[in-house]
Order: structure tokens, then C-alpha cells, then sequence
């Protein structure tokens, strides 16, 4: 596979000649929303096995070779080329695919209401073949130690069919907001403890659950050690009937780090007890804030950074957005939530309005600004394949477990086709 980055004047037919392939593959696999009016600075993935190089000034077969990873004998003969020819400024070479690591990825997926839509079904089920885990979020912890339980319609059976692990995510909302005073009465209960653990091993089974997900925010900093003793309890328990168990943390950067998010969150202690964590690296950007990149890569990797000081990368899956926001402008605190955006939907604005996406490669994130039909001006911030490529390439840095979308019902398919390219996804 091959990221393009569309300039002015190119049209896909142009792009297809370039890479020796057709216009029709580049628009299937990038589910391309608009073909026939391409916006300057979109990214598209170009559908072939490995990719081409064109040479620039300075090169020579050694500094291209280290740059793809791939051993100057090879790159020479795979181009036909001599070891000793000089190369030529324009001259394509041809990059052979590297080396594909094991990886694996989970999808958190989020009915509303009371029924799953035809429309979230489907999204899991074309995900289905790229994910190790399925996340239904949630199950919602009562007062007296019950759940209520969220729709999950034909979620189990897609996850058989697909050899996908069935997460059961364990949550401490309460009237739609997680409830630092519920997590205190669980936590501090030895019988309400005992009852849930037993409630979720009975409901578990029933549906077919293999690892149970403690997404459990906002506790109180005093509950700290309870959540711990809590959580080495249940993976005793779960232990018993041969299922793992997980857990979601707040993304910190230190022990010590302030803030009702993140205090409870002992990240040594949960990569102990747990099989592995999800680290939520995204909302830096977020609907009530300013407008910003919603994942930028320096605040995720310094995260990941003090993750794997204090607990095995292997047992870490690094949080990913599926979406974007747009925001009204200008940005007042409190006033209107920017809009959650696909990526899809952000190129069709895009090309709507007729403006260029913009890159900043700082953060590794997409973006461009927009003027309404009504005048208000909008800024976007968006993921693109650019983007998630810098992510994989974190994972593959940081030797990460794999990664975990946030969430499923978003159209990115550059993302599907990005993952395929740099890992082999594990099924369980």
C-alpha cells in the first residue's frame, strides 16, 4: 500500500497511470466519496503490494535502502539495477512490502437506546475480520451490585463467526455519567463486591464473554488501593472459568498526575494484574474544548512513553479515534459543542466548500477550515491515512500489544486497509 497526497491539477486516472493501477481499485478502496472532484491535500491509499519510490536529489541506493528497511542487495535487484549505477532525480524504484509483526486490535462499539441499529450492526460486522476483541459498551453497574445490560442484538454471533473475543465492558455510569460516588459503594463493599463479580460471571456466560473490561473513571483518589484489591479479586475469579481480564485507563503521564481523571488510575498496578489495558490517548481535542487535533502524536507518545516504564508494552493497547470534530467559530468555553465527524464526512465538507486539507506534521494530524452557508466559519480536525500510519508506526516503535478503536459506526476505510498492511491481526 501507498499514501498519495492529491496536488493541484491530478485527477485518479493520472495518479492510477503513476502507480500501475486503475482508478476503479483507487476508488474501491479508499470508498473514495468524492472521485470526480478530489480536494488538494486529501490522502489517499494507493491498493498495491508494496510501493513505489521516486528518486530525489541527494539519494543513493544505500540512504533509500535504510529509509524502507529493506537490504541494499535486495532493492537493487528487485529494480533490476546495479549496485555501483547512480541513480537519476525522477527515476522510480519499487519497495518491496516489509516484513508484516502480529498485532491486536479491539473495537469498542456503542448501541443507543435500547436497540442497535441495522446501520452499528453492520459496522461490526465489516470490522469484525480486522479486530481480536469486540467491545459492546456497556454494562452499567446498579447500586445493588446488578447490571443493566446494553442491546446487543447479533454482536455475539458476528464475533464467532469472525473468531473475534467478546469483551464485556464493565462501567461505573450512572445517569449517563460515570459516578465517583457508585464506584466508592462498590469498592468499599466486600458483599456488593462478591455479588457483582458473581452477576457478571453468570451474564458473561450467558452471552458468550471471554474477557471482562473494567472501564472504571473518575474514581475517587482515596479508592485508588480499593480498585486495585478489587481488580486482583476479579482476575482470581475470572481465572476460574479461563477468561481474561482488562482494564481502561485515563492517559497519564506520571504517577503523581492530578486531576479526578487520572488519581485512582495506578498504571504499575493494573499492568500487573491484568491481562492487558486499553490507554484512552485521544480527546485532546474534544466536542466542549477548542478546536485542536483530537489524538496529536506528541501527547499520545509521551503517554505511551511513561505507560511502558511502568508496565510490560506488550500489554498495552494504544486508544484510537475513529472520528473527528467540527467546530463553529469563533470557540467560546460553554458555548456550542463542536460536531463528531468520519473522516468520509470530513473529505465531503471538504470538497463541498471547496477548500484544501492542510497537514500539520507536528501533530500529525489533518485539518481545514471552512465557511458555512450561513457565513459561520468552521475548523475540522480529522484522522486520515497519514495520520493513522504515524500511529502504526508508534506501535511497531513502542513494540505496543496493538491498538484500540474508539468507536465503531465511523466510515475510515483507509484505516482497514493501513492495518492489513503493517500487521497480521491475531485472532484469539
Amino acid at each position: 500500500m501507498q499514501i498519495h497526497v492529491i496536488q493541484s491539477g491530478q485527477t485518479l486516472s493520472g495518479i492510477a497511470q503513476a502507480y500501475n493501477t486503475t482508478p476503479e481499485d483507487i476508488i474501491r478502496a479508499n470508498q473514495l466519496p468524492n472521485p470526480n472532484d478530489l480536494v488538494v491535500g486529501q490522502a489517499i491509499v494507493i491498493p498495491i503490494v508494496g510501493r513505489f519510490y521516486w528518486v530525489q536529489r541527494g539519494d543513493s541506493l544505500w540512504s533509500i535502502s535504510r529509509r524502507f528497511s529493506i537490504p541494499m542487495q535486495r532493492l537493487a535487484e528487485v529494480n533490476r539495477i546495479s549496485l555501483n549505477s547512480p541513480l537519476q532525480v525522477g527515476q522510480r524504484l519499487y519497495i518491496p512490502p516489509a516484513t508484516k509483526r502480529r498485532a491486536e486490535f479491539n473495537g469498542y462499539i456503542e448501541p443507543r437506546g435500547t436497540t442497535v441499529s441495522p446501520a452499528l450492526e453492520e459496522s461490526a460486522r465489516q470490522a469484525a475480520p480486522y479486530l481480536t476483541y469486540l467491545a459492546p459498551f456497556r454494562f452499567q453497574i446498579q447500586r445493588n451490585a446488578t447490571l443493566k445490560e446494553p442491546p446487543l442484538n447479533n454482536f455475539p454471533s458476528i464475533a464467532r463467526a469472525n473468531r473475534v473475543t467478546l469483551i464485556m465492558v464493565i462501567t461505573n455510569i450512572e445517569n449517563d455519567q460515570f459516578s465517583d460516588e457508585l464506584g466508592a459503594i462498590i469498592l468499599n463493599n466486600e458483599s456488593l463486591q462478591n455479588r457483582l463479580l458473581e452477576n457478571i460471571v453468570t451474564t458473561a456466560k450467558k452471552y458468550g464473554f471471554r474477557d471482562i473490561h473494567f472501564d472504571m473513571e473518575y474514581l475517587r483518589p482515596q479508592d485508588r488501593e480499593a480498585y486495585n484489591s478489587f481488580l486482583r479479586k476479579a482476575k482470581r475469579r475470572f481465572e476460574q472459568e479461563g477468561w481474561m481480564m482488562s482494564t481502561a485507563l485515563a492517559p497519564k503521564t506520571s504517577a503523581t498526575q492530578r486531576g479526578r481523571w487520572y488519581e485512582a488510575h495506578d498504571y504499575r498496578a493494573h499492568g500487573q494484574i491484568a491481562d492487558f489495558v486499553v490507554i484512552m490517548t485521544y480527546e485532546w481535542g474534544y466536542s466542549g474544548g477548542p478546536p485542536m487535533p483530537v489524538s496529536p502524536i506528541g501527547p499520545v507518545r509521551r503517554v505511551l512513553e511513561y505507560a511502558i516504564s511502568e508496565m510490560p508494552a506488550g500489554k498495552i493497547l494504544m486508544g484510537q479515534n475513529l472520528y473527528g470534530y467540527d467546530w463553529t467559530l469563533p470557540y467560546v468555553p460553554g458555548g456550542p459543542y463542536a460536531r463528531a465527524i468520519s473522516p468520509q464526512q470530513a473529505i465531503r465538507l471538504a470538497a463541498q466548500h471547496n477548500v484544501a486539507i492542510q497537514y500539520d506534521t507536528r501533530a500529525q494530524a489533518p485539518h481545514f477550515r471552512y465557511r458555512d452557508e450561513n457565513g459561520k466559519e468552521h475548523e475540522v480536525w480529522f484522522e486520515d491515512a497519514r495520520s493513522i500510519q504515524a500511529k502504526f508506526n508508534l506501535v511497531k516503535e513502542l513494540g505496543l500489544r496493538g491498538m484500540s478503536y474508539w468507536k465503531l459506526g465511523l466510515d475510515f476505510p483507509q484505516n482497514w486497509l493501513l492495518l492489513t498492511d503493517n500487521f497480521t491481526v491475531v485472532k484469539r
